[in-house]
């Protein structure tokens, strides 16, 4: 069981070290807070469960699912907050592919 626990937490540190590379490598902020977002949450939450694995007391474990409760929870909302104010900053480049819904109704 220790190693699977090291393998989890080894493959959550993978998926944060994805996240890093793709807020460097892409140029538009919503694509950059995506990969910050998703990889980060999945990398976290693998790491706490390789964690929650590996230390041998059961309150280790329960320390372990609350942090990942708290990541859960939090995290996306962050992340929405965070693209909310990118879309209203001024000075920040921001290419909408779809319907703009957030945009001002230009004919009422």
């Amino acid at each position: 069981m220790q190693h699977i626990g090291e393998a989890l937490v080894l493959l959550g540190a993978l998926l944060t070290l994805l996240a890093a590379i793709g807020v460097v490598r892409f140029r538009d902020v919503f694509a950059r807070m995506h990969a910050l977002s998703k990889a980060t949450t999945a990398g976290v939450l693998v790491a706490l469960v390789g964690a929650a694995v590996t230390l041998p007391s059961a309150n280790d474990t329960t320390s372990m699912i609350f942090a990942a409760v708290l990541q859960v929870i939090t995290n996306p909302v962050s992340g929405m907050m965070l693209a909310r104010a990118s879309y209203l900053a001024e000075g920040v480049r921001v290419s909408i592919d779809a319907v703009d819904e957030l945009a001002p109704d230009l004919d009422g």
